[in-house]
């Protein structure tokens, strides 16, 4: 746990190139080590999107850079954008990667118990076990999802855009879904704290 919180506030905490550096070497040598290396890729595969946009935005957006490497019609990625960006990304993987790998290597209940044991409130707890309690129920969540509109007729693989296609219907009730287990959490916080 202090491992993953340390590398979690060296990745963002530490600017330029070091620190998340060294986080994604601790990680990846702690991830071979756990043997949960192939269990990671996937969480490296979610962060795509992300990297995408934070890669995007900052070569393209950069505010008073000057230093043009590419021009893409009124937009313009500077080096000094790219750089930022690549940085930033840095960061972003290497603390989804210790939180990652946290994960996998720590039983979510005895994280719980070990915080209880040690004073964390009850409060505290809960919020923390449905944080990380929200990443496994949404995968559930949306297997069942795409389950039910297949069972509908809704063309889910094949094509790279039918696919894109195929999103949009599951996005609505995976969404109404959070947002109702959220509220069911919140209901619970409030009637703990009466």
């Amino acid at each position: 746990f202090v491992i993953a919180i340390a590398s979690a506030a060296v990745a963002f905490g530490v600017r330029g190139w070091t620190g998340p550096l060294a986080v994604l070497v601790l990680t990846a040598a702690l991830a071979l080590y756990a043997g949960v290396g192939r269990s990671l890729r996937r969480f490296v595969l979610a962060t795509i999107p992300i990297v995408v946009s934070i890669l995007l935005v900052n070569s393209f957006l950069y505010p008073c850079a000057t230093d043009v490497v590419l021009r893409l019609g009124p937009l313009a990625a500077t080096g000094t954008g790219v750089t930022v960006a690549l940085q930033a990304t840095l960061r972003v993987v290497a603390f989804a990667l210790s939180v990652a790998l946290f994960s996998l290597t720590t039983a979510t209940d005895d994280f719980l118990a070990d915080l209880e044991r040690r004073g964390a409130g009850r409060r505290l707890t809960f919020i923390i076990g449905s944080a990380i309690g929200t990443i496994p129920a949404m995968a559930s969540r949306v297997t069942e999802i795409v389950e039910a509109q297949r069972a509908r007729g809704l063309d889910t693989e094949g094509s790279v855009r039918r696919r894109i296609r195929g999103i949009v219907p599951l996005a609505g009730p995976m969404v109404f879904g959070v947002l109702s287990e959220v509220q069911e959490r919140t209901v619970a916080l409030e009637r703990d704290g009466q």
